[in-house]
């Protein structure tokens, strides 16, 4: 059966070659995106360790950023690769506001090969679950989405049943950064025992941090002792 499988694979990268999302020309490898694209994506290279913001060009690498230094966390350590701008900023938006699916597919794709290279391998992925009637207006979790290819990619469970976000917190966008915390404290629990040690926290962008950082708290209080996240990119 896996080689009949292995065929259906060859055929259809034959016939059906990937193609650039963004410019319609020959995707490289297995990719919807061709190489002069993805070599024009704002890469996050020098950032905070703990929460992936962007850092000075002549901030020492690897240094905490003063928000994470006072603000401490409920996380461990975050992995962006990508600033949310240009490119991955329209991405995600597709994504999420059209139901582009096939950007969910190659977001995840380009997430675990940045992974594979500079994460540590958790036991569990869970995604930033949506409120039930966000859900059912949008019909998808973007964030679901791209965590399903992620962890096929690197081989890790997903988990996306044990945790429910409990009210809905609206939109954060023109919100500050001390609101989005007051508006999205106690806004998520746990429904069934994380049996994981390890986790990490899978969602399309991260902007001040907050909600991953709700998120933590509770894994934390469950029990979870490190908590990673995981995020396409970072405002």
């Amino acid at each position: 059966m896996k080689i009949g499988y292995n065929w259906l694979n060859i055929i259809q990268k034959n016939l059906l070659p990937p193609i650039c999302i963004l410019c319609g020309n020959q995707g490289m490898a297995d990719l919807d995106l061709c190489t002069s694209c993805y070599r024009h994506l704002p890469h996050n290279t020098h950032c905070c360790p703990q929460c992936a913001e962007a850092l000075d060009v002549n901030t020492p690498a690897s240094s905490v950023c003063q928000r994470c230094t006072h603000g401490k966390p409920a996380y461990d350590c975050s992995y962006a690769p990508f600033l949310h701008q240009g490119t991955p900023r329209f991405l995600i938006a597709s994504l999420k506001f059209s139901a582009h699916y096939k950007n969910a597919r190659l977001l995840g794709h380009l997430m675990a090969d940045y992974l594979r290279q500079h994460a540590q391998q958790p036991e569990l992925i869970i995604p930033i679950p949506l409120y039930k009637a966000r859900y059912s207006e949008r019909g998808f979790n973007q964030s679901i989405e791209i965590a399903r290819t992620v962890a096929k990619q690197l081989a890790l469970p997903l988990d996306v049943t044990s945790c429910v976000r409990q009210r809905d917190t609206g939109h954060q966008a023109a919100l500050t950064a001390k609101k989005r915390r007051h508006n999205i404290k106690n806004a998520f629990a746990l429904i069934k025992p994380i049996n994981a040690c390890h986790v990490a926290i899978v969602d399309d962008v991260m902007t001040t941090g907050s909600t991953v950082h709700e998120l933590a708290a509770v894994l934390k209080t469950a029990g979870v002792r490190q908590v990673d996240v995981w995020v396409c990119a970072r405002a």
